[in-house]
């Protein structure tokens, strides 16, 4: 069946439904096509990067495996890397349904989810059983009832509990759907925040003799003076790595669209602009050896080739994936700079 009948189908079911429809799904055939055939799938263009040895530079945005549950499945896809979460201290519901939306014509999804998972024991747990031999980020953030004021003490938690699983852990300051998580990005804030966790980071690395890179997530919808003092805040504490970007608030050119005005974050084709022009700016104003990783509309070979032009080290899919299918992940992979 091709991929876009198997989307046909699956887009007449609830966006939510279809979202565990397919991952389970996917999950089932990985068990019967997939192994022992991980290495062989994912070793096609090795690059450096944080210090890790990527298989391929195209990797799962966080998001589509929350707990992850489904990291082998996904990693047969071909991915040189897998995102998983973002995920919090503590388990929480996220926020009512519906809370997520297709847009069809614009090749878009609204999200407005709200950090829904299972806790971070659960993802550690799914984490270490794992038989994917590619690189694992895990992606963290704060539970909705923590103050802003105290969410240095939520990314502490994730930061030391992923550290001696996770390859390398994402910092999610960026969702648009947890109330205040944003006015983390601010430069005083931000580094009140991530302070701590390179200290953190340093007792750890001589705890478990190894390297566990922190990345930070941002929001494609800051002013270029905010992306600046962002910038000099990762410079001076020496952050390993920055992805651009999260979903955008903005909704040009969808508000006229069904759902296009449902509240959320907004991810697919509209973000590719923003997302990059972003990226772009980061790559000028960041230290040579901080990654930065893309995010945001990446759907063809040529998508992938614009980023790394933009300064992109590696890049991440999520909406493509859905739009596109597997066969996308292979085309991206074949794609040099």
């Amino acid at each position: 069946m091709s991929y876009r009948l198997l989307r046909k189908l699956l887009f007449l079911l609830p966006p939510e439904v279809a979202h565990h429809v397919s991952l389970s799904a996917l999950q089932g055939l990985a068990r019967w096509h997939c192994v022992g055939r991980e290495r062989r799938q994912l070793i096609q263009a090795p690059r450096t990067v944080m210090g890790l040895t990527f298989p391929n530079p195209v990797g799962l945005a966080a998001g589509l495996d929350k707990n992850g549950d489904y990291i082998d499945a996904l990693g047969c896809l071909g991915f040189g890397f897998v995102e998983v979460g973002t995920v919090t201290p503590r388990p929480q519901p996220g926020n009512p349904r519906p809370r997520l939306f297709r847009l069809p014509a614009a090749e878009a999804i609204i999200n407005r989810m709200g950090f829904n998972n299972a806790g971070i024991d659960h993802l550690l747990e799914q984490a270490k059983n794992r038989r994917y031999p590619g690189v694992l980020g895990i992606n963290i953030g704060k539970n909705f009832d923590t103050p802003v004021s105290r969410a240095v003490d939520d990314y502490l938690i994730g930061y030391r509990k992923a550290f001696p699983v996770a390859d390398y852990v994402t910092v999610n300051i960026s969702s648009p759907n947890t109330p205040g998580l944003r006015d983390l990005q601010s430069s005083g804030l931000l580094e009140g925040l991530l302070k701590p966790l390179k200290s953190l980071q340093r007792e750890l690395e001589q705890e478990y003799q190894r390297q566990t890179p922190l990345v930070v997530k941002i929001a494609p919808d800051l002013e270029a003076e905010d992306v600046s003092l962002l910038a000099d805040v990762i410079n001076r504490l020496g952050i390993e790595g920055v992805i651009a970007t999260n979903t955008t608030l903005a909704r040009t050119g969808v508000e006229h669209l069904p759902h296009g005005a449902e509240a959320g974050g907004l991810s697919g084709r509209p973000l590719f602009a923003t997302s990059t022009a972003l990226l772009g700016q980061l790559r000028r104003e960041l230290d040579t050896a901080v990654a930065v990783i893309a995010a945001g509309g990446v759907f063809s070979e040529q998508d992938m080739a614009a980023k790394l032009a933009a300064g992109a080290d590696l890049v991440q899919i999520y909406s493509g994936l859905i739009y596109r299918g597997p066969g996308l992940v292979k085309r991206l992979t074949q794609v040099r700079h």
